[in-house]
């Protein structure tokens, strides 16, 4: 497996990530939910659950998986070793949160209907999703879209700034974002195979009847799906059962979908360039690894930001009292 020792997400970084995150960021309301999210929300509760629900893999717990995983870490140059758990849930699904002590969970389905180098692909995706700094935005979109009424409540109306069309918003990054993470696995693998196999298996896959299943017939099968956007009508149907057409909105783009993007990239130059060393590299070792200075005017600048949110709800508050 190659190592790609200090490369910076910006070298595989999928452009469409890039364009949903900018929108996102530039709609109206985005810069007070960050601000509300960072006063509100903590890692540690979270992470004080999976120590006590959840298998923390390490040398002697899941010790192979381990040792995918510490491989997958130094081949994305992550630094600090990201947590690993295994959680007791047969859904075939797995992760990755946390921005101070980022975590990956990946469930026992995946454990029972994957084979070893799958789930080294779904370590790596994972971990991609770390190296990309995407957490910290997905924990945002979770609480979003699950607190917003909430927030009406609590905070003078901040569930007002909620729209429709930053949820969409928040949808499309995170569909956006896995186009970047699928294209670390594929960087960490070598070899394409492997996760295409997974995306087929998340689909549909079965371990009893894995023998009948053809990874050229689903290939086959996501070119048809590209296919069917010659009919205008089914790109307007696709666009509608991504959001929420069919009762929600989807989080991942589907596998189909996210096949034919990277098995563009894979015979792609700058793919290749990528593979021979020539990729643009990170100031420092590992993605989530931000310097003190940095960290400290980042924290500076949210503090005063929440100190100046916390006086207009104060002064929200003295007026509605003398009224």
């Amino acid at each position: 497996m190659p190592t790609y020792t200090g490369i910076s997400s910006e070298a595989f970084r999928h452009p469409l990530d890039r364009q949903a995150e900018q929108a996102l960021r530039n709609l109206p309301g985005f810069d007070l939910i960050a601000r509300k999210f960072v006063e509100f929300i903590y890692e540690r509760p979270q992470l004080v659950y999976l120590m006590g629900n959840t298998i923390q893999v390490g040398p002697r717990q899941y010790s192979t998986i381990y040792q995918m995983f510490r491989e997958c870490v130094r081949d994305l140059d992550i630094y600090p070793e990201p947590a690993l758990f295994v959680s007791q849930n047969p859904e075939a699904n797995a992760y990755a949160l946390g921005q101070e002590n980022p975590y990956i969970v990946i469930n026992t389905g995946i454990l029972e209907l994957l084979d070893e180098a799958e789930i080294r692909a779904v370590l790596a995706h994972e971990l991609g999703h770390i190296k990309c700094g995407h957490t910290i935005l997905i924990q945002m979109a979770i609480w979003v879209m699950s607190a917003a009424s909430v927030l009406g409540e609590l905070t003078f109306g901040i569930g007002n700034i909620v729209t429709q069309g930053l949820i969409f918003a928040f949808f499309e990054w995170r569909r956006k974002a896995e186009l970047s993470s699928d294209r670390a696995a594929l960087l960490v693998m070598d070899d394409l195979n492997p996760v295409m196999s997974t995306m087929m298996k998340l689909s549909g896959g079965s371990k009893k009847y894995a023998n009948e299943c053809s990874l050229q017939e689903f290939i086959k099968q996501s070119e048809n799906y590209q296919a069917l956007d010659e009919d205008g009508l089914n790109q307007i149907y696709k666009f509608l059962i991504y959001n929420g057409g069919q009762g929600m909105i989807l989080s991942h783009p589907f596998p189909v979908e996210r096949l034919h993007y990277l098995r563009a990239w894979a015979v792609s130059e700058e793919y290749q360039q990528i593979r021979q060393g020539n990729y643009q590299r990170s100031p420092a070792s590992g993605a989530v690894n931000v310097s003190a200075e940095s960290s400290e005017n980042e924290a500076e600048a949210l503090r005063r930001q929440v100190e100046e949110l916390q006086r207009e709800i104060n002064r929200m508050r003295r007026t509605d009292s003398n009224s």
